[in-house]
């Protein structure tokens, strides 16, 4: 007997189409290379003896639709952050309070000197906010095209500012404040090495970390992203999909449906061909999804792959003994740290920064943000560690591509960190090494991931997080509208991971959008 779908990789993406297709009757295969499934969304240890479950690669959670969750009864706790930023300026500093609108308010006349910037800030997010509430359901239905996502939108001045005219024009031109102006942008460059002023991959960057969900929030995994992937497994698995991790895919025939697979752990049972243990496998399936980059797709069919894309970020992962102290007095560490807390983002700072990476250089002042996931859930620390007032900092840096660190990968990497943390030194009180825990062996609790490392330890192309260059969120193509946005040229393969149209952060939108182009009869 053979599967009806076999789905190769088992991220995110993947167990959300197995846990549909599964809880549909069909007869569900995911293998996975690594011994573990979720991809980016996973928790992990990395500090010997140091109790603290850190999101090792992706960190919040704002894509992951409702809907999925409820219908497939995810036990997933996401829990909302009350302060959406904190951004360093000078000895003061620009506080967004989303429960309190007077604080805000006074913050950014503190800032900017009066009014206008928090008027234009209002007006812009308003507009941003109808626009997330409009669009957002169309990511879990057929494609729309053009004309119809516009009509959608059903405002003329929303889809210039976001679909036609570069977003850095359209910031420059409503707001005054560098500061501001930086705030905003940083949304359209997470993982996109682009210039806003002139690239609309910035814009597509943008409205996909804006429009999740229907609110744009930005929420808090609680016991960490492995929660996430977590709660996705056990779901496929009640609805009688099977998981085998240790499984390489070798190679996929998409005439045939029969794909090639090495044991790693040599524990291979059921209807697969092949018995030596570390040896090669094959399974059949009806339907192939790749829960891969696209990449990774053409060379298992044995196609010659475009170049590869470019990641552009650098993700550290620190545990603190305690939290910084800052040089705003008025502004409590634990506000300021609990939403994304800006580093050197303004927005003559982040071109700077592009330019210099542009010219093959590690920027001298990194621009970054990071967060404290202990302020919003302490669940993912050990009870010694929270009594103790330790706390997990992320940091997410930009316009790090990948070319920075191909020659030289360790050496390009402590550069980056060094210049990394001195940016960070620069916007606090006090020195954030000051701040680090030590583990029991005296190191220092930090790593530091480049696209080089992602791209070896994770298998992503370039160690680009978005598996390539985000699309717009409607049909480009003649014949497309109407589709799923997964379809390959092979009718047997769906594309469902993050490469798949609407693809991107955690959201499992190409997997539950894979699961519906065969449960609907489309493909």
């Amino acid at each position: 007997m053979r599967y009806d779908v076999v789905i190769a990789g088992g991220g995110h993406n993947g167990l959300v189409a197995a846990a549909y297709l599964a809880r549909a009757g069909r007869r569900v295969l995911v293998l996975e290379r690594q011994d573990h499934v979720g991809g980016l969304a996973v928790s992990v240890r990395p500090f010997p003896g140091v109790a603290a479950n850190l999101s090792r690669y992706s960190y919040l959670v704002s894509l992951l639709p409702g809907q999925i969750v409820r219908d497939l009864g995810l036990r997933l706790e996401l829990r909302r952050r009350r302060f959406a930023s904190y951004t360093p300026v000078g000895d003061a500093g620009l506080l967004v309070d989303k429960q309190d609108a007077g604080r805000t308010a006074a913050s950014f006349a503190a800032v900017t000197g009066g009014d206008r910037e928090l008027t234009a800030w209002q007006r812009f997010y308003g507009m941003v906010g109808e626009v997330a509430r409009r669009l957002a359901p169309t990511l879990l239905r057929p494609l729309p095209s053009r004309a119809e996502a516009r009509r959608i939108v059903g405002d003329d001045e929303a889809w210039r500012a976001l679909f036609e005219r570069p977003i850095g024009e359209e910031v420059d031109e409503r707001f005054g404040s560098d500061v501001v102006r930086g705030v905003v942008l940083t949304d359209a460059l997470i993982g996109t090495f682009a210039d806003p002023a002139r690239d609309l991959a910035a814009n597509r960057c943008f409205l996909y970390h804006v429009i999740g969900d229907g609110t744009g929030e930005w929420n808090v995994p609680v016991g960490g992203m492995g929660a996430v992937s977590g709660a996705l497994a056990d779901a496929a698995l009640r609805y009688g999909a099977e998981i085998r991790t240790g499984a390489d895919v070798l190679a996929i025939d998409p005439a045939s449906g029969e794909m090639t697979f090495r044991d790693i752990n040599g524990d291979v049972s059921g209807d697969v061909n092949g018995d030596t243990a570390g040896g090669e496998h094959t399974v059949t399936a009806g339907h192939v999804l790749a829960a891969l980059p696209p990449a990774v797709l053409a060379r298992l069919v044995g196609e010659e792959a475009a170049a590869p894309p470019e990641g552009a970020q650098l993700k550290i992962n620190f545990v603190l003994s305690r939290l910084p102290r800052l040089k705003d007095s008025r502004v409590d560490p634990a506000e300021a740290f609990s939403g994304t807390f800006h580093i050197n983002e303004s927005r003559d700072q982040l071109a700077a920064a592009h330019a210099q990476a542009s010219a093959g250089r590690v920027p001298d002042l990194p621009p970054a943000e990071v967060y404290c996931h202990t302020l919003t859930d302490p669940t993912i620390l050990g009870e010694e560690l929270r009594a103790g007032g330790a706390h997990t900092m992320t940091l997410f840096g930009l316009h790090m591509p990948a070319r920075l660190f191909r020659d030289d990968p360790d050496g390009a990497r402590e550069a980056a960190l060094r210049a990394t943390l001195a940016s960070i030194d620069s916007v606090l009180a006090e020195p954030i090494e000051d701040c680090l825990m030590r583990g029991p062996d005296g190191a220092p609790c930090l790593e530091a991931k480049t696209p080089v490392d992602l791209e070896i330890e994770a298998g992503l192309p370039g160690g680009h997080i978005f598996h390539r260059d985000l699309a717009w969120p409607y049909a480009e193509e003649e014949g497309d509208a109407g589709r799923w946005g997964v379809e390959t040229a092979w009718p047997r393969v769906l594309l469902c991971g993050a490469g798949a149209r609407r693809g991107g952060g955690v959201s499992g939108i190409p997997g539950h959008n894979a699961a519906m182009a065969l449960l609907t009869g489309d493909i």
